[in-house]
Protein backbone atom coordinates (compact mmCIF):
# COMPACT_ATOMS: atom_id res chain seq x y z
CA UNK A 1 0.00 0.00 0.00
CA UNK A 2 1.29 3.44 -0.94
CA UNK A 3 0.36 6.37 1.28
CA UNK A 4 0.89 9.85 -0.11
CA UNK A 5 1.41 12.94 2.05
CA UNK A 6 0.24 16.13 0.34
CA UNK A 7 2.32 19.05 1.59
CA UNK A 8 4.41 16.56 3.51
CA UNK A 9 7.65 18.48 3.96
CA UNK A 10 6.70 20.04 7.30
CA UNK A 11 7.47 18.44 10.69
CA UNK A 12 4.11 16.64 11.04
CA UNK A 13 3.87 15.41 7.45
CA UNK A 14 7.47 14.25 7.14
CA UNK A 15 7.38 12.72 10.63
CA UNK A 16 4.24 10.74 9.79
CA UNK A 17 5.77 9.60 6.48
CA UNK A 18 8.91 8.40 8.26
CA UNK A 19 6.86 6.61 10.91
CA UNK A 20 4.74 4.86 8.27
CA UNK A 21 7.81 3.87 6.25
CA UNK A 22 9.42 2.44 9.39
CA UNK A 23 6.55 -0.05 9.80
CA UNK A 24 6.56 -1.21 6.20
CA UNK A 25 4.29 1.16 4.27
CA UNK A 26 5.49 2.84 1.09
CA UNK A 27 5.21 6.54 1.96
CA UNK A 28 5.49 9.32 -0.60
CA UNK A 29 6.28 12.82 0.64
CA UNK A 30 4.70 15.30 -1.75
CA UNK A 31 5.19 19.01 -2.19
CA UNK A 32 4.49 21.71 -4.74
CA UNK A 33 8.19 21.36 -5.52
CA UNK A 34 9.46 17.79 -5.84
CA UNK A 35 12.96 19.08 -5.08
CA UNK A 36 11.81 20.28 -1.68
CA UNK A 37 10.28 16.85 -1.11
CA UNK A 38 13.55 15.25 -2.20
CA UNK A 39 15.45 17.30 0.37
CA UNK A 40 13.03 16.19 3.10
CA UNK A 41 13.44 12.51 2.16
CA UNK A 42 17.23 12.81 1.92
CA UNK A 43 17.34 14.36 5.39
CA UNK A 44 15.24 11.56 6.87
CA UNK A 45 17.18 8.78 5.14
CA UNK A 46 20.41 10.31 6.38
CA UNK A 47 19.12 9.98 9.94
CA UNK A 48 17.42 6.62 9.37
CA UNK A 49 19.12 4.69 6.53
CA UNK A 50 16.69 1.77 6.83
CA UNK A 51 13.94 3.98 5.37
CA UNK A 52 15.60 4.19 1.96
CA UNK A 53 13.47 1.41 0.41
CA UNK A 54 10.12 2.64 1.73
CA UNK A 55 10.34 6.44 1.80
CA UNK A 56 9.86 8.22 -1.52
CA UNK A 57 9.43 11.78 -2.79
CA UNK A 58 7.53 13.54 -5.55
CA UNK A 59 5.34 16.51 -6.22
CA UNK A 60 1.79 16.68 -4.89
CA UNK A 61 0.53 15.02 -8.06
CA UNK A 62 2.61 11.93 -7.25
CA UNK A 63 1.37 11.93 -3.65
CA UNK A 64 -2.26 12.27 -4.73
CA UNK A 65 -1.82 9.25 -7.01
CA UNK A 66 -1.26 6.94 -4.00
CA UNK A 67 -3.80 4.49 -2.59
CA UNK A 68 -4.47 6.56 0.55
CA UNK A 69 -3.71 10.27 0.80
CA UNK A 70 -2.96 12.38 3.88
CA UNK A 71 -3.28 16.17 3.74
CA UNK A 72 -0.50 17.67 5.86
CA UNK A 73 -0.61 21.25 4.59
CA UNK A 74 -1.35 24.22 6.87
CA UNK A 75 -5.01 24.23 7.77
CA UNK A 76 -5.94 27.22 5.62
CA UNK A 77 -4.74 25.53 2.43
CA UNK A 78 -5.95 21.98 3.09
CA UNK A 79 -9.25 22.28 1.20
CA UNK A 80 -7.76 24.17 -1.76
CA UNK A 81 -4.92 21.66 -2.04
CA UNK A 82 -7.42 18.79 -2.05
CA UNK A 83 -9.53 20.56 -4.66
CA UNK A 84 -6.50 20.97 -6.94
CA UNK A 85 -6.25 17.17 -7.05
CA UNK A 86 -9.96 16.38 -7.04
CA UNK A 87 -9.88 13.93 -9.94
CA UNK A 88 -7.00 11.93 -8.42
CA UNK A 89 -8.67 11.84 -4.98
CA UNK A 90 -12.10 10.76 -6.17
CA UNK A 91 -13.17 7.59 -4.39
CA UNK A 92 -10.07 7.46 -2.19
CA UNK A 93 -9.62 7.71 1.54
CA UNK A 94 -8.27 11.18 2.36
CA UNK A 95 -6.97 11.82 5.86
CA UNK A 96 -7.21 15.34 7.26
CA UNK A 97 -4.75 15.99 10.11
CA UNK A 98 -4.67 19.79 10.21
CA UNK A 99 -5.84 21.93 13.13
CA UNK A 100 -7.17 25.46 12.75
CA UNK A 101 -5.40 27.31 15.58
CA UNK A 102 -4.04 30.76 16.30
CA UNK A 103 -1.75 31.99 19.06
CA UNK A 104 -3.04 35.00 20.94
CA UNK A 105 -0.47 36.25 23.43
CA UNK A 106 0.56 33.23 25.46
CA UNK A 107 -2.55 31.22 24.65
CA UNK A 108 -3.54 28.97 21.75
CA UNK A 109 -7.10 29.38 20.54
CA UNK A 110 -9.04 27.24 18.07
CA UNK A 111 -10.60 28.82 15.00
CA UNK A 112 -13.80 27.67 13.31
CA UNK A 113 -13.11 27.13 9.60
CA UNK A 114 -15.84 26.86 6.97
CA UNK A 115 -18.13 23.85 7.56
CA UNK A 116 -17.04 23.78 11.22
CA UNK A 117 -13.76 21.89 10.85
CA UNK A 118 -10.84 21.50 8.48
CA UNK A 119 -11.90 17.91 7.77
CA UNK A 120 -15.46 18.89 6.89
CA UNK A 121 -14.15 21.71 4.68
CA UNK A 122 -12.00 19.20 2.78
CA UNK A 123 -14.98 16.86 2.38
CA UNK A 124 -17.09 19.70 0.99
CA UNK A 125 -14.30 20.72 -1.39
CA UNK A 126 -13.88 17.18 -2.73
CA UNK A 127 -17.22 15.44 -2.15
CA UNK A 128 -16.18 12.40 -4.16
CA UNK A 129 -13.51 11.32 -1.67
CA UNK A 130 -13.91 9.69 1.76
CA UNK A 131 -12.50 12.02 4.39
CA UNK A 132 -11.28 10.69 7.71
CA UNK A 133 -10.01 12.98 10.48
CA UNK A 134 -7.00 11.52 12.32
CA UNK A 135 -3.49 12.14 13.71
CA UNK A 136 -4.36 15.60 15.10
CA UNK A 137 -2.84 15.10 18.54
CA UNK A 138 0.42 13.29 17.78
CA UNK A 139 3.41 15.56 18.55
CA UNK A 140 5.26 16.25 15.29
CA UNK A 141 8.71 15.95 16.83
CA UNK A 142 7.91 12.57 18.36
CA UNK A 143 6.46 11.32 15.08
CA UNK A 144 9.83 11.83 13.44
CA UNK A 145 11.83 10.37 16.32
CA UNK A 146 11.80 6.74 15.23
CA UNK A 147 13.97 5.63 18.12
CA UNK A 148 11.07 6.04 20.54
CA UNK A 149 7.51 4.64 20.39
CA UNK A 150 4.58 7.04 20.55
CA UNK A 151 2.39 6.51 23.59
CA UNK A 152 -0.93 7.96 22.48
CA UNK A 153 -4.50 7.27 21.54
CA UNK A 154 -5.47 8.44 18.07
CA UNK A 155 -9.00 9.79 17.77
CA UNK A 156 -10.47 8.96 14.37
CA UNK A 157 -13.78 10.09 12.93
CA UNK A 158 -15.48 9.94 9.56
CA UNK A 159 -18.78 9.27 7.83
CA UNK A 160 -17.50 6.22 5.92
CA UNK A 161 -17.23 3.22 8.27
CA UNK A 162 -14.91 1.27 5.96
CA UNK A 163 -12.56 4.24 5.64
CA UNK A 164 -12.42 4.68 9.42
CA UNK A 165 -11.70 0.98 9.84
CA UNK A 166 -8.85 1.04 7.32
CA UNK A 167 -7.19 4.05 8.93
CA UNK A 168 -7.67 2.43 12.34
CA UNK A 169 -5.81 -0.63 11.06
CA UNK A 170 -2.88 1.55 9.95
CA UNK A 171 -2.80 3.33 13.32
CA UNK A 172 -2.79 -0.05 15.07
CA UNK A 173 0.42 -0.89 13.24
CA UNK A 174 2.23 2.10 14.78
CA UNK A 175 3.88 0.97 18.04
CA UNK A 176 2.36 2.73 21.04
CA UNK A 177 -0.71 4.03 19.21
CA UNK A 178 -4.29 2.92 19.85
CA UNK A 179 -7.01 3.92 17.37
CA UNK A 180 -10.32 5.06 18.83
CA UNK A 181 -13.41 5.44 16.66
CA UNK A 182 -14.72 8.87 17.69
CA UNK A 183 -17.85 8.82 15.55
CA UNK A 184 -18.92 10.80 12.52
CA UNK A 185 -17.01 13.56 10.76
CA UNK A 186 -18.97 16.23 12.63
CA UNK A 187 -16.90 15.36 15.71
CA UNK A 188 -13.78 16.65 13.95
CA UNK A 189 -14.75 20.11 15.22
CA UNK A 190 -14.12 19.12 18.83
CA UNK A 191 -11.11 16.93 18.03
CA UNK A 192 -9.34 19.70 16.14
CA UNK A 193 -10.16 22.33 18.77
CA UNK A 194 -8.81 20.14 21.59
CA UNK A 195 -5.35 20.46 20.06
CA UNK A 196 -5.21 24.01 21.44
CA UNK A 197 -5.48 22.58 24.96
CA UNK A 198 -2.66 20.11 24.33
CA UNK A 199 -0.39 22.84 22.96
CA UNK A 200 -1.09 24.99 25.99
CA UNK A 201 -0.13 22.09 28.25
CA UNK A 202 3.10 21.69 26.27
CA UNK A 203 3.97 25.32 26.92
CA UNK A 204 2.98 25.33 30.57
CA UNK A 205 4.68 22.07 31.53
CA UNK A 206 7.49 22.17 28.96
CA UNK A 207 6.42 18.76 27.69
CA UNK A 208 5.15 16.96 24.61
CA UNK A 209 1.77 15.70 25.70
CA UNK A 210 -0.51 13.27 23.87
CA UNK A 211 -3.97 12.02 24.86
CA UNK A 212 -4.39 8.66 26.58
CA UNK A 213 -7.95 7.78 27.57
CA UNK A 214 -8.88 5.36 30.32
CA UNK A 215 -11.91 3.17 30.85
CA UNK A 216 -12.02 1.64 27.37
CA UNK A 217 -11.62 -2.12 27.81
CA UNK A 218 -12.18 -3.36 24.28
CA UNK A 219 -12.91 -2.35 20.72
CA UNK A 220 -16.72 -2.01 20.43
CA UNK A 221 -16.51 -3.20 16.81
CA UNK A 222 -14.83 -6.46 17.78
CA UNK A 223 -16.97 -9.58 17.79
CA UNK A 224 -18.06 -10.69 21.24
CA UNK A 225 -16.41 -14.02 22.04
CA UNK A 226 -18.85 -16.87 22.86
CA UNK A 227 -19.31 -17.42 26.60
CA UNK A 228 -17.18 -20.19 28.00
CA UNK A 229 -19.03 -23.24 29.28
CA UNK A 230 -18.22 -23.77 32.94
CA UNK A 231 -16.67 -27.20 33.55
CA UNK A 232 -18.89 -29.60 35.46
CA UNK A 233 -17.69 -30.94 38.80
CA UNK A 234 -16.41 -34.49 38.62
CA UNK A 235 -19.28 -35.98 40.62
CA UNK A 236 -21.88 -34.19 38.48
CA UNK A 237 -20.23 -35.49 35.32
CA UNK A 238 -20.28 -39.05 36.74
CA UNK A 239 -23.99 -38.71 37.56
CA UNK A 240 -24.79 -37.64 33.99
CA UNK A 241 -22.87 -40.64 32.67
CA UNK A 242 -24.76 -43.01 35.04
CA UNK A 243 -28.14 -41.56 33.99
CA UNK A 244 -27.30 -42.11 30.32
CA UNK A 245 -26.30 -45.71 31.02
CA UNK A 246 -29.59 -46.39 32.82
CA UNK A 247 -31.63 -44.84 30.00
CA UNK A 248 -29.84 -47.00 27.45
CA UNK A 249 -30.52 -50.21 29.40
CA UNK A 250 -34.29 -49.55 29.73
CA UNK A 251 -36.50 -51.63 27.35
CA UNK A 252 -38.12 -49.56 24.62
CA UNK A 253 -41.81 -48.69 25.23
CA UNK A 254 -42.55 -48.82 21.48
CA UNK A 255 -44.45 -52.16 21.71
CA UNK A 256 -46.67 -51.08 24.64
Amino acid sequence: MRIGILGGTGPAGSGLAARLASIGYDAVIGSRSKYRAMEAVDSLVERFPTLSDKLHFGDNVAAADCDIVVIATPWDSAATTAQEHESALRGKIVVSMANALVRVGHEFQPLVPPRGSVAAHVQAAVPGCRVVAAFHHLPAKELGNLGEPIDSDVLICGDDADAVERISAIVSDIPGCRPLDAGELSNATAIEAFTAVLLQLNVRYKARVAPKLTGIKRDPRAKTPPPETAPQPADAADKVADDKAVATSDPSPASA
